[in-house]
């Protein structure tokens, strides 16, 4: 269900910007590329293309809040494992929320199926305004055992 604008120009970045809370905005125009990482809420119209083994595809026809939950989840899997793709090449990555989904899909996604998800900043940070890992739940905190 992952679709991806990558945002390059100038304009695209401005409008994307603009649109972004203003901590965000700035890391959007300075970042070389801007990802819009978003969902398609009708991905099961190629399932018969993509998962030809069943007819999966009539598993979310009529069915729209299981096809909304399955987009939203898989595309987020999905981003995410972009970002482990990017950071593996090298790249500093910059996922972000904090921007105006209804606006973004209007201007980048009129008359489609795709939904915004979350923002992706890509290129390669300066070290010295890159902040160190952030402290972290310890495992009983964040984890259960049953």
């Amino acid at each position: 269900p992952a679709r991806i604008v990558w945002c390059v120009s100038v304009q695209a970045k401005e409008k994307l910007a603009a649109l972004a809370m203003p901590a965000n905005a700035e890391k959007i125009l300075k970042a070389p590329v801007t990802a819009i990482i978003a969902m398609d809420t009708e991905f099961y119209e190629h399932l018969p293309e993509l998962f030809p083994h069943t007819d999966a595809r009539s598993w979310f026809v009529g069915n729209e809040a299981l096809a909304q939950t399955t987009a939203f989840r898989n595309s987020s899997l999905q981003g995410a494992y972009f970002i482990l793709a990017a950071r593996a090449l090298g790249l500093d990555t910059g996922p972000m929320s904090g921007f105006k989904n209804a606006v973004i899909d209007e201007l980048f996604y009129a008359g489609t199926s795709w939904r915004s998800n979350f923002l992706l900043n890509l290129g390669y940070g300066d070290g010295e305004k890159l902040h160190p890992r952030a402290a972290r739940l310890d495992f009983d905190e964040a984890c259960q055992i049953v």
